[in-house]
């Protein structure tokens, strides 16, 4: 999903037309050896359902267990922007991968499964390299509510069999152990949502700083709100989408050595649930 939100002039909107994750030159790191697909991993922590075991929804890690903060990316493509991309229009963000790796900063891809589609050896690579995770952003990216920033919606019957259709595409990728996270689509949910999507068994990603990368092309301004909004335990949401959100990659370059200089470590969204479900 993408999320465009200007500083002091602007008010907030999100673009419903997602697009691509990728940018200008950074610097360059040999990358880590993958994980093997057979590699015995052990369960990622989930959040308990809610009451009525609706879906459970994860907004940031406690703020009193250090100072760690995850940065997440959504990949997105919607399911009618094939055309687009065969025109020559980039849903994928190559660099911004390379300079996480660089920066060794462990990031949550949340991925469309029509994006894994489109760039299966670039969700292969990502999704086996330990120092990143994947999560489901849905397989169409339409929107599990109405009125949801212009995207056309999917209905009710369908919302179970779109996030299990981006797992099935995930495996068919190649991606090995794909997390039982979910991001709706444009953030948008509601309880009835919340109680579909109960029995896929997976925990509701959603953050509690905006980057307001989408569309942006003042990366100085997007690291400045990341800055000013984290706090221990924050999720923020930025975007692997080179067309859509091309200041994104600058930004992190600045973003990663000022919150190290103020003590803070970055972790995957992983880590966070796990620490909030240990302090339930």
């Amino acid at each position: 999903m993408i999320i465009r939100v200007r500083r002091v002039a602007a008010a907030c909107a999100l673009g419903a037309a997602l697009t691509a994750c990728g940018a200008p030159s950074a610097p360059h790191a040999s990358r880590p050896a993958p994980i093997a697909p057979t590699a015995v991993t052990s369960r990622p922590p989930t959040l308990a359902p809610g009451p009525a075991g609706l879906t459970p929804v994860f907004k940031n890690g406690p703020r009193v267990d250090g100072k760690t903060v995850a940065l997440t990316f959504d990949a997105d493509m919607t399911a009618d922007q094939g055309p687009r991309a065969a025109a020559g229009e980039h849903f994928d963000n190559p660099q911004l991968i390379a300079t996480l790796r660089a920066l060794k900063v462990p990031a949550t891809v949340f991925m469309t499964g029509r994006w894994a589609d489109e760039y299966p050896a670039e969700a292969r690579d990502i999704g086996r390299d330990p120092q990143f995770e994947i999560a489901n952003h849905s397989y169409s990216h339409y929107a599990f509510t109405g009125d949801c920033y212009g995207l056309p919606t999917v209905s009710r019957d369908r919302m179970k069999a779109d996030v299990e259709r981006a797992y099935t595409a995930f495996k068919k990728a190649g991606v090995p152990n794909a997390m039982p996270y979910f991001r709706f689509p444009g953030g948008c949910y509601n309880r009835q949502a919340l109680k579909t999507l109960s029995a896929v068994g997976v925990t509701a990603v959603q953050w509690d700083v905006v980057s307001g990368d989408a569309f942006a092309t003042d990366s100085d301004a997007v690291a400045q709100q990341v800055l000013e909004g984290v706090q221990p335990g924050s999720v923020v949401v930025m975007h692997c989408t080179r067309s859509a959100a091309p200041a994104t990659e600058k930004a992190v370059r600045m973003i990663v050595p000022e919150l190290r200089k103020k003590g803070y470590r970055f972790v995957k969204v992983s880590e966070l649930i796990g620490a909030a479900d240990r302090h339930r």
